[in-house]
């Protein structure tokens, strides 16, 4: 059963206009400037205003600001909105959830023809003490456990893949498909949070620290996470199946929760701060020594905050690194023999979709059967190079 969801977003659409006019000038005054390195002023995406990975930007910008750089935090609603800028260049950088990961991939909305696989490299990400991209519901819901959602209302963002396959890997967790729930559509990560607070939908994708939580855990309403408990294997087994790069987590960060009142879910670092491999070297090795050496001066700015710390990075995960990270990496000792080896293996992985994704053009341009046609061919590659292509439908 599907229901759409019409409700307006006027106010999103006009912030999102005003910043997208505020960084143009920013991008036609540091194009010339930006291969000699990190501009004082520059610009990434982020989710929208309320999320934490725009707070978490706004804190990291307070704190460059002190060295004299401006960081604008252009906000997207959907993966989508905030891939477009970075890939024509808009902006430099964009502070991602796993859309990242989909989009490396070139897999569901970025499995159409005008994207595809793309080779992005990673800088840094945030490992907090937090949840992120799990499933908060509205307590008065009666969501206890995973498999409780069969026949609840639940969010289903358009143009945000990571968002969907999130909650598609919780509904495995209980042993559900989207044929056990009410699929509401609704066009952003916002608006999925406001149905939640005003009663028009029961669980949606966030993480435990996204403000709109608090808001809900003090509205009529109330809040609630479901666990994912980290002894249930079988159940781990289907939610990896779906989204590979959760990470069993014990949160202590975030709505309602604390060192004692605790959340046994998921997690995986958020937000993905990514880049192109044209952002020039100088300019990637500069950014990652500031999110190091200004780490205490903003690590307090929000509870993810926290996980923005070297000694918490993942130097071995789903993207390969910046080679302007690595070298900053290098420098302060933490980069090892392992994590080049990883990494070569991650950029091989993008040689492999590249190498696919051409192929596959040359074969089929479009038409409604393309994704399908894509998958296949990509599933194909991936498996002859000694890859798992996770998406083989």
């Amino acid at each position: 059963m599907r229901i759409k969801h019409t409700g307006t977003h006027l106010g999103a659409k006009a912030l999102t206009a005003v910043a997208l006019t505020a960084f143009a000038l920013t991008v036609l005054l540091v194009s010339n400037a930006w291969a000699a390195g990190l501009p004082k002023t520059f610009a990434w995406t982020a989710y929208g205003v309320k999320s934490s990975g725009y707070a978490q930007s706004v804190a990291i910008g307070n704190a460059l600001g002190e060295e004299g750089y401006k960081l604008r935090v252009v906000p997207g609603k959907n993966d989508i909105s905030r891939m477009a800028p970075l890939r024509a260049g808009q902006v430099q950088f964009s502070a991602m959830g796993v859309g990242s990961y989909i989009a490396q991939e070139g897999v569901l909305d970025f499995g159409a023809p005008a994207w595809g696989p793309q080779p992005v490299k990673l800088i840094m990400a945030s490992w907090a003490n937090t949840n992120t991209g799990n499933l908060p519901t509205a307590k008065d819901a009666n969501i206890r456990q995973m498999k409780d959602m069969r026949g609840k209302r639940v969010a289903w963002v358009v143009g945000s893949p990571a968002l969907n396959t999130n909650l598609t890997s919780f509904l495995a967790f209980g042993g559900l498909t989207w044929d056990d729930v009410v699929k509401v559509e609704v066009p952003g990560f916002g608006a999925s949070m406001k149905g939640l607070i005003e009663g028009t939908i029961d669980a949606a994708v966030a993480s435990t620290d996204s403000s709109r939580l608090y808001e809900l855990d003090g509205s009529p309403r109330g809040l609630f996470f479901p666990p994912t408990p980290h002894n249930d294997k079988a159940g781990w087994a289907r939610l990896n199946a779906v989204a590979p790069w959760f990470q069993p987590h014990v949160a202590t960060a975030g709505a309602g929760l604390s060192e004692t009142k605790t959340h046994e879910g998921a997690s995986y670092g958020y937000p993905i701060l990514i880049t192109y491999p044209k952002t020039s070297d100088e300019a990637v090795y500069e950014l990652t020594k500031l999110l190091h050496t200004k780490y205490d001066d903003y690590k307090t700015g929000h509870p993810g905050g926290v996980g923005w710390a070297v000694e918490r990075q993942a130097l071995s995960w789903i993207h390969p690194y910046h080679d302007g990270a690595i070298g900053y990496f290098k420098e302060i000792g933490v980069w090892k023999a392992e994590h080049q080896k990883h990494n070569d293996m991650m950029n091989k992985r993008q040689q492999v979709l590249a190498k696919a994704w051409k192929a596959t053009k040359a074969k089929k341009s479009g038409g409604d059967d393309f994704l399908a046609f894509w998958i296949g061919e990509r599933a194909a590659a991936l498996k002859s190079a000694g890859f798992d292509p996770i998406w083989t439908k």
